[in-house]
């Protein structure tokens, strides 16, 4: 049983590369959580898309004893959070799960995006909040303006700020300490009836599904019987441990601990972040307040290049389910790509991050249909319905109004890329709500349509601005607008693959670029093959590809015009017939290649 006083809870949070796992690993060294031959870069990062990219995509938990100058040992408990916006939910339930966070500031490039975001998630929930500026050691890095900006831009004091450089080493037992000294412990009732806060879960091949919890009140022990209250489900706890990282099994966890559980659950989706865990008799009245179902917001279509991979994809999927319950898939069948599945994400971050585990954990080919968002049609009957696929679109006649979902944008940007960031939204029918200056760079906040968010736009933000602009957004609801649906015919039949939903405003370039793009795209037939983008029954744009043809002429030497004539007719004839029995066959590299809009 720990005392109280001597548990510190806390998490960390940066801006994506701003060395958050790097303080971590140097924190776990510091304090003997592993030794120096079982360290390895990013420990708390085990996936390998996570250190590939320097991302982090779960968000890990790690128990460390660390000895304060007072001469007491006390229990720390970090949170290594993701970074990402695509992750919010996950960052806001670790972060309900402390009682404070060290704020990493990378010194070269200043507070950013993602920084702001959860640094306000952090306040919200009434955190401790300890300014870290990491990286000191850089040529660039600046110390003392950084902390002048955390100060103007956050409004938090940094004058106690801890400086350090995680890759040296430097400044480690200072944050400890400042975590000591800072940070409050928890507050809980042994006695009262259990609660504790589902935080993450994750499937382990051996253990089943394990699950991260932070206890408020009273103690989870071996052998009990638990209720989780939003997913009504009952379970019998077989194993309490903490990871230090590696798994060390306890007794138990009492009120103000962080440790996991195991319950022979089966599918992550069982045990859903953010839910409330009490026994089944005398258990807790009231759940904790902050849970909410993960709503999927971007949606596409994954379809194998091989149609025999079609079962092999299904399996995979399943897999990755277990582990991920936040993305959700369907069956679908495409008349252009045969069966595959939509599958609905978190973001656009998440979508590229399932979509390379499949091909690379399940060695899977994969062809992705255009991201589209979820879509609200109020039909002329009153009806509302949601529309995930473009070609699930209703008649027009019957659609009285559509809603698509709208975001909130910060972008932060050097001076010098201001200008082409701001025509980028405007070209994206953004609104503009703000622009202020924090140091030697803008911050820009838009209203923009998800929908033109999802192609490409983050791509663009980076090359524009060299990589320079960070963005961060949020969900506002969803608003009116004139959508339209345009179809892509190819020899005059539709290809469901390619047809999306646009606004009327961005559908004629839209529509020109694909057909352009398909010209190139599709090879050349025996007739002439017209590609059309088209608005119903209104074609906005058409390109031809041209026959290939023999000259029939060829054997004509001199003689009757006539005779000329006629070849070139009895051809045509041939030709009108070939173009009405034949079929165009539009090879995989120009799905692709049409799908990746963002190439323009």
């Amino acid at each position: 049983m720990t005392d109280l006083s001597l548990i510190r809870n806390f998490s960390i949070i940066a801006h994506i590369d701003h060395g958050k796992s790097t303080l971590a690993d140097r924190l776990i060294q510091y304090t003997g959580g592993l030794s120096e031959r079982e360290m390895s870069e990013q420990v708390l990062d085990n996936m390998d898309i996570e250190r590939e990219r320097g991302i982090t995509i779960k968000a890990q938990t790690v128990r460390l004893d660390y000895t304060g100058k007072d001469g007491k040992t006390y229990q720390l408990n970090l949170m290594d959070t993701p970074g990402h916006v695509d992750f919010a939910y996950e960052v806001s339930r670790s972060l309900a799960a402390c009682e404070g966070a060290l704020l990493v500031v990378d010194a070269a490039q200043g507070v950013e995006a993602q920084t702001l975001a959860n640094v306000y998630q952090s306040i919200e929930h009434d955190h401790e909040i300890v300014p870290v500026i990491n990286k000191i050691d850089l040529p660039a890095a600046e110390p003392e303006k950084v902390r002048a900006e955390i100060e103007e831009v956050i409004g938090i004091d940094a004058s106690e700020a801890v400086l350090t450089s995680a890759k040296s080493g430097i400044g480690i037992e200072e944050v400890l300490d400042a975590v000591v000294a800072r940070i409050p412990p928890p507050k809980g009732d042994r006695t009262a009836p259990l609660k504790a806060m589902l935080v993450d879960s994750w499937y382990d091949p051996y253990l089943g599904v394990v699950i991260l919890v932070r206890v408020i009140d009273g103690v989870i022990k071996k052998g009990l019987q638990v209720k989780f209250m939003a997913g009504g489900t009952e379970h019998l706890i077989d194993r309490v441990g903490c990871m230090r990282p590696k798994l060390q099994v306890l007794d138990e966890l009492g009120p103000g601990e962080i440790g996991i559980i195991t319950a022979q659950i089966k599918e992550v989706a069982q045990a859903r972040v953010g839910d409330t865990i009490t026994t089944v008799k005398q258990g807790a009245t009231q759940a904790l307040a902050g849970f909410k179902e993960v709503q999927p917001v971007v949606f596409c279509g994954l379809f194998p290049v091989d149609a025999a991979d079609f079962e092999k994809l299904r399996e995979s999927i399943g897999k990755l389910r277990l582990n991920d319950a936040s993305f959700s898939f369907e069956m679908e069948s495409s008349a252009a790509l045969g069966f595959g599945f939509r599958c609905g994400f978190l973001g656009l971050l998440h979508l590229e991050i399932i979509q390379e585990r499949l091909s690379r954990e399940y060695d899977l080919d994969l062809i992705t249909t255009a991201p589209s968002v979820v879509y609200r049609l109020t039909m002329t009957d009153g009806t509302v319905k949601e529309l995930h696929n473009p070609a699930d679109m209703p008649d027009p006649v019957k659609i009285r109004e559509m809603e698509e979902p709208w975001i909130k944008a910060t972008i932060y940007t050097p001076d010098e890329y201001l200008g082409s960031i701001l025509k980028l939204c405007q070209d994206r029918r953004g609104v503009q709500t703000g622009l202020t200056y924090v140091g030697g760079r803008a911050q820009v906040s838009y209203e923009l349509p998800l929908n033109e968010v999802v192609f490409d736009f983050y791509d663009r933000l980076k090359s524009i601005s060299r990589g320079y602009a960070s963005f961060d957004y949020e969900q506002i609801g969803l608003r009116e607008g004139d959508l339209v649906m345009m179809n892509i015919l190819v020899n005059n039949e539709p290809v469901d693959a390619l047809s999306m939903v646009v606004h009327r405003s961005q559908a004629d370039p839209r529509g020109r670029h694909l057909v352009e793009r398909l010209k190139d795209l599709i090879p050349r037939h025996m007739f002439k093959i017209p590609i059309q983008a088209a608005i119903g029954a209104k074609v906005i744009a058409r390109e031809t590809i041209s026959a290939m043809r023999k000259d029939v002429t060829a054997k004509c030497y001199g003689g009757d015009i006539s005779r000329k004539k006629k070849l070139l007719e009895k051809q045509k004839e041939g030709k009108k017939r070939m173009r009405e029995y034949g079929n165009v066959t539009i090879p995989q590299e120009a799905f692709i290649a049409a799908l990746r809009m963002g190439e323009e």
